[in-house]
């Protein structure tokens, strides 16, 4: 579950669940407003890249999957873990359950979306490995090498976004590196 920090929250709603539409109605922790974060959370991305990568990873161990079938299970499993994402936000903290609204509902879901975004290039490398020559097996390598470029592509665009200094970018980017090089000794392990 993605972590909001405590200044992403309004007074008194405890879980970062109010509907933060307008950057005038966001505030601090003091209850000051403040700017609206330029380029959003990616927190989401992050995640579904590093699920996606372990999803790609975790086929090996059944043997060659066939495309269709990697490509769909990529896809069902960035659906089931958004709607978990989305089920454990929405009542994993009881005030926010019994003040939910429709609202809450889809901001909340739009929120961890991203989730699902990230199993879509994966997929697309799947869908197309065969124009490119590939066979099972390097479509497989294929699919992981994109979903852990998009992970460390995520975590630096966040990074840069946040306004992080170039050393913090970096490190960002070689903890998300390292992050999918365990994924992808874990996936030539099990092979």
């Amino acid at each position: 579950m993605p972590v909001r920090s405590a200044s992403r929250r309004a007074p008194g709603d405890p879980e970062g669940m109010a509907d933060h539409s307008n950057a005038g109605d966001r505030a601090d922790d003091e209850g000051q407003p403040r700017p609206e974060q330029p380029g959003g959370n990616y927190t989401g991305a992050v995640y579904g890249s590093l699920l996606a990568a372990s999803v790609v990873a975790g086929t090996a161990t059944f043997g060659p999957f066939p495309r269709v079938g990697l490509v769909l299970l990529l896809l069902v499993t960035g659906l089931v873990f958004w709607a978990a994402h989305v089920y454990a936000r929405l009542v994993g903290d009881l005030a926010s359950y019994r003040h939910l609204t429709w609202a809450m509902v889809r901001r909340v879901a739009r929120d961890e979306w991203p989730i699902v975004q990230a199993a879509a290039s994966p997929a697309v490398a799947v869908a197309v490995s065969p124009l490119l020559g590939l066979g099972l097996a390097g479509t497989a390598w294929f699919a992981l090498s994109v979903a852990v470029a998009e992970q460390i592509g995520w975590a630096s665009t966040a990074a840069i976004r946040a306004g992080a200094s170039l050393r913090l970018v970096v490190i960002s980017g070689a903890v998300n590196l390292v992050l999918g090089l365990i994924i992808v000794v874990a996936k030539a392990q099990l092979h």
